[in-house]
C-alpha cells in the first residue's frame, strides 16, 4: 500500500483561488492568491518524478532533507539506490504538486534533472539543471537554464529529450507580463510558455524561445517527443475572455513553434489557477491521447480525450468528480491511465486500460493510503508497465499495473 492526504476537487480550487502570480513584493498583488492558501496536499513537500533509462533502470528525483536527491531502481519489489544530493542544503526546491523536480533519460545513457528553485520575492523562481552524461555515476553541478535572470516567475518546469537527442526544458514565464506593467500597456492576462533547447547533451542551452503568450499561471506542461525531432507540448491556457481549456503546440529544435491550436473544449470559465496540468501520449498510430482536468459544468472532474485534427474524442470523465491528477502513457494500441481520489479518510490510486487505442476501457484499483502523497506517475519499462508514487507512508514506490 502507498501513502497520501489528498483533497477533494472543489477543496482544491478554493484553496488556490486568485489569477494571477505577480512579482510584487510588499504588499503582495491582493489577486495573486493562488499559491498563498495551499491545500495540505499542495504543502506536503511530496513531489517528484521518474524515468526510465536505455538500460530499463527507474531514476527518481525528490527532495530528502532539504536537498533534491536522485535514486535508482530496477523495478518493482528491487528498491531503491542510496540517495545522490544534486543541489547544496541551501538550494530550496519547489517540490509541491504541478512545480515539482522532473527526470529524463537520454539516448545514450544520460540522465537529465530540472526543477524550479524559487527567489526572494513571491512567485518568482528560476529553472535548474543537473546532468549525468557517465550513466548516473557522477552528477554536474546546477545551471539555470534560462538567460532571463530577472527575479520574477519561471516556474513549473517540464523537461524531454526528442528523438535525435536533444533536451528541451519548457517552464510558465511572466517576464511579458512584467514588461506590459512597465509600458502602462492594458493587463497581461496569465504567463506565457518559453523553452530552451541543448544541442550537446546538456553543457549548454539556448533560448529563451517563446511559445505562446496567455498560459495559465501554475499548471505543469506536457511535452511529448514526436518524429523529426519536435515535441508535441499542451498546457493550460488563458482563451478570451477567461476560459482555461487546454492549448497544444509543436516545439521545434530551432526554437520556433508552431501556432497554439486550442485542444480540449470544456469552457471552464474561472478567474484562477488550480494547479492541474494535463498530460500527453501517442499510440501506435501517432494518435494523441490526453488526461486533463476541468471543474465546468454540467460535469466535473478529470477527463480522458483523443486529439484527432482539432477535436477531442471519446471523452470520458475518470472515475468520480473527485478524481484528480491523472497520468497517461501509451505504447503500440495499449494505453494506461492513472489517477488519484480522495474521499474525506483516504486516498485512492486508480486507473483504467485499453488495449484497443482508447476505445474500450477495464477499470483497476491500485493503491490506498490514509496520509500525503506527490502526483502518480506511469512509467513504461519495455512491455510492462509501472506507476511510480511518492508517499508519505511508503516513501518512493513502483507498481505494476496489470495488464492482459
Amino acid at each position: 500500500m502507498v501513502g497520501r492526504l489528498g483533497v477533494a476537487a472543489a477543496l482544491v480550487l478554493a484553496l488556490y483561488g486568485g489569477a494571477r502570480a505577480e512579482e510584487a513584493v510588499t504588499p503582495p498583488d491582493p489577486h495573486a492568491t493562488h499559491d498563498a492558501g495551499r491545500s495540505r496536499a499542495a504543502r506536503s513537500g511530496m513531489g517528484s518524478s521518474a524515468a526510465v533509462d536505455t538500460s530499463g533502470a527507474i531514476w527518481a528525483a525528490a527532495v530528502d532533507g532539504g536537498r533534491l536527491v536522485i535514486r535508482r531502481s530496477e523495478g518493482v519489489g528491487r528498491g531503491w539506490s542510496a540517495p545522490i544530493a544534486l543541489t547544496d542544503p541551501d538550494e530550496r526546491v519547489e517540490a509541491d504538486g504541478d512545480s515539482r523536480p522532473h527526470v529524463a533519460a537520454g539516448t545514450a545513457g544520460e540522465i537529465y534533472v530540472t526543477w524550479t528553485h524559487p527567489l526572494a520575492k513571491p512567485y518568482t523562481g528560476e529553472i535548474r539543471f543537473a546532468r549525468s552524461i557517465d550513466h548516473g555515476r557522477t552528477f554536474s553541478a546546477p545551471v539555470t537554464v534560462h538567460r532571463d535572470r530577472q527575479q520574477i516567475t519561471h516556474r513549473f518546469n517540464a523537461i524531454t529529450v526528442s528523438r535525435l537527442g536533444q533536451v528541451f526544458v519548457a517552464w510558465v514565464d511572466r517576464r511579458d507580463a512584467v514588461r506590459a506593467r512597465a509600458a502602462g500597456l492594458p493587463e497581461y492576462v496569465g504567463a506565457a510558455i518559453y523553452f530552451a533547447v541543448s544541442d550537446d547533451r546538456g553543457a549548454t542551452f539556448r533560448g529563451d524561445y517563446k511559445v505562446a503568450d496567455h498560459s495559465c499561471e501554475c499548471c505543469r506542461i506536457a511535452l511529448l517527443p514526436q518524429d523529426g525531432g519536435s515535441i508535441n507540448a499542451l498546457w493550460r491556457h488563458v482563451f478570451a475572455p477567461n476560459i482555461r481549456d487546454h492549448a497544444l503546440a509543436f516545439l521545434r529544435p530551432d526554437g520556433s513553434a508552431t501556432t497554439p491550436q486550442r485542444a480540449t473544449f470544456d469552457d471552464w470559465q474561472i478567474d484562477a489557477c488550480p494547479h492541474h496540468g494535463p498530460s500527453l501520449a501517442a499510440d501506435a498510430a501517432g494518435t494523441l491521447h490526453a488526461v486533463w482536468f476541468a471543474q465546468s459544468s454540467p460535469v466535473a472532474g478529470a477527463f480522458y480525450g483523443r486529439l484527432v485534427d482539432g477535436r477531442v474524442e471519446g471523452q470520458r470523465r475518470l472515475g468520480s468528480g473527485l478524481a484528480e491528477h491523472p497520468d497517461i502513457v501509451a505504447y503500440g494500441n495499449r494505453v494506461i491511465v492513472v489517477w488519484k481520489e480522495f474521499d474525506g479518510t483516504v486516498t485512492r490510486l486508480r486507473g483504467m486500460t485499453s488495449g484497443d487505442k482508447g476505445l474500450h476501457w477495464s477499470d483497476i484499483d491500485i493503491a490506498t493510503t490514509p496520509d500525503a502523497s506527490g502526483q502518480p506517475q506511469l512509467l513504461r519499462i519495455g512491455e510492462r508497465f509501472e506507476v511510480f508514487w511518492n508517499t508519505r507512508a511508503d516513501g518512493l514506490s513502483l507498481t505494476l499495473i496489470p495488464f492482459p
